[in-house]
C-alpha cells in the first residue's frame, strides 16, 4: 500500500515566484503540483527544472478532448519524467484508455494516472442545475471512479469526503488525490467541499493536495510541516 504524501500546489503566475518558493525549503524536497497556470506560463521546461531539484512533480492539466488528441498529448507528457498526471473522468472509458496507451513509455514505464471525478469547487446544486447531471454527487462520483478503473487508471481526484467512497467502489489500492484541504483555523476561499489534513487520511486520502494554507501562510515550511504531521504523523 503506498504512504501517500502531501502535495504542494505551485500555484504561482512564473517560475521565478516557484522558484523563491521552493528555495526556503532547505531540509526537505516536498512532492509538488504544477498545474495550469504555472505550466503555461513557463512551458516544460519549469517542470524539468523542478525535477532537476529533486522534488516529485504532480502535472495537473486536467487533459479532456477526443481519445486520439488525448492519447497523443500524453504521449508527449511521458517524456518529461512526473511522478503523476491526470485527466477529466468526464471524457469517457474510451478517452481514458487511450490517455493510458500514449502515456505509457516503450519500456513499459509511465507515470501514475488519474482521472478528475468532479472539481472541490463544484457543488450538488450546481453540478445538477448547470451541468444537468440529474445523479448525486456521490453516486456521480463513484461511477466516474469505477470508469477510471475499468480503463486502467490507477486512481482518482475527488474531494476528501467521497475518498471513502471511491475506496470501497474500487477497492483499497486505488488511490484517492484530494484536493480541498484546509486547517482547522483556514478559511475556505472557493472550495465548497473540504476537509482537514487528519481526516482526510482518516478518510481514505492516499495524498492531499493543499494549495493556499502552505503558500500563502507566513511560515510556509512550518505550515507545510503541520500539514504533513496531521496527514501523515509524522
Amino acid at each position: 500500500m503506498n504512504k501517500g504524501d502531501v502535495i504542494i500546489a505551485l500555484d504561482f503566475p512564473s517560475a521565478d515566484k516557484a522558484y523563491a518558493f521552493l528555495d526556503q525549503f532547505k531540509e526537505e524536497k516536498p512532492y509538488v503540483k504544477v498545474g495550469m497556470e504555472l505550466f503555461y506560463a513557463e512551458g516544460p521546461q519549469i517542470v524539468r527544472e523542478i525535477k532537476k531539484r529533486g522534488h516529485k512533480i504532480f502535472l495537473d492539466l486536467k487533459l479532456h478532448d477526443i481519445p486520439n488528441t488525448v492519447k497523443s498529448a500524453m504521449a508527449v507528457l511521458s517524456h518529461l519524467d512526473v511522478d503523476m498526471t491526470n485527466l477529466h473522468a468526464a471524457g469517457t472509458i474510451d478517452m481514458m484508455k487511450a490517455a493510458l496507451e500514449g502515456l505509457t513509455r516503450p519500456d513499459g514505464t509511465r507515470p501514475m494516472l488519474l482521472a478528475v471525478t468532479q472539481l472541490t469547487s463544484t457543488s450538488e446544486e450546481r453540478m445538477q442545475n448547470e451541468l444537468l447531471i440529474n445523479a448525486s454527487i456521490a453516486d456521480t462520483v463513484q461511477k466516474y471512479a469505477q470508469n477510471a478503473k475499468e480503463a486502467g487508471l490507477d486512481g482518482v481526484v475527488c474531494s476528501p469526503l467521497e475518498a471513502a467512497l471511491v475506496k470501497q467502489a474500487c477497492g483499497s489500492a486505488f488511490q484517492t488525490v484530494t484536493p480541498g484541504i484546509r486547517f482547522a483555523d483556514s478559511i475556505a476561499d472557493d472550495q465548497a467541499r473540504i476537509m482537514t489534513p487528519e481526516k482526510a487520511r482518516s478518510g481514505g486520502s492516499d495524498y492531499i493536495v493543499v494549495g493556499r494554507p502552505i503558500t500563502k501562510a507566513d511560515d510556509p515550511v512550518a505550515a507545510y510541516r503541520r500539514c504533513v504531521k496531521e496527514f501523515l504523523g509524522c
